[in-house]
């Protein structure tokens, strides 16, 4: 379990492209400070276990096929920069939200509007996704825990829900947020009690 409060900027050092499946190696000294084999450490917001851990501050993941066709993972290379975030710990502060780690759908950056003092981020969604965003609700974002500030829906089409998230200046600096660009993909995790709520009607409707 996560809260969506990125911990460092994190830097992909290793790519290795197995059969059905790939290998990480990324470099995050405050992340691998304490962190040893079998840990739980967010990469942009995916939950990966952590295989190795090196002395020069990096750490070693497998990410499973299933990962890389339902998260941005698979267009990581060597250079890339990712959010990382440790587990949470039982009594530590809950600045975000509870987040899994788990990947309900990518969503696309398709603009950005700066201003003075915060940017506002427009998301392209899946219609999977859209029905569990609510305006003012929680949504996490390459693994960091945001407020939905608006919503709407252009025409018809898969990704014609989008959101929007105002960013502010610290956010912008800490995190790949600041830095992606229009068209750029993005991991979405809904909160998860929407989901829950959802199955809870399905089953009394049955």
């Amino acid at each position: 379990m996560f809260t969506g409060i990125v911990e460092e900027l994190g830097e992909i050092v290793g790519a290795e492209t197995l059969a059905d499946a790939a290998r990480f190696t990324v470099k995050g000294p405050i992340v691998t400070s304490d962190a040893r084999h079998g840990d739980s450490i967010a990469v942009n917001g995916v939950c990966l276990t952590v295989v190795e851990v090196s002395a020069e501050g990096s750490f070693t993941a497998d990410v499973m096929q299933e990962t890389l066709n339902r998260s941005s993972l698979g267009r990581l290379e060597i250079g890339s920069r990712v959010n990382l975030e440790r587990a949470a710990s039982l009594g530590s502060r809950l600045g975000g939200h509870l987040v899994q780690g788990h990947v309900d759908g990518t969503g696309r950056v398709v603009s950005r509007s700066p201003s003075e003092n915060w940017t506002v981020v427009r998301i392209a969604m899946p219609t999977s996704v859209a029905k569990y965003v609510v305006e003012k609700g929680s949504i996490t974002v390459d693994g960091v825990s945001l407020t939905v500030s608006g919503l709407g829906r252009d025409s018809d089409g898969d990704n014609s829900h989008w959101f929007e998230i105002s960013l502010i200046p610290t956010t912008l600096d800490l995190t790949t947020l600041g830095r992606a660009e229009v068209g750029t993909p993005v991991n979405l995790e809904v909160d998860v009690i929407a989901k829950y709520v959802e199955r809870l009607q399905t089953l009394a409707a049955e």
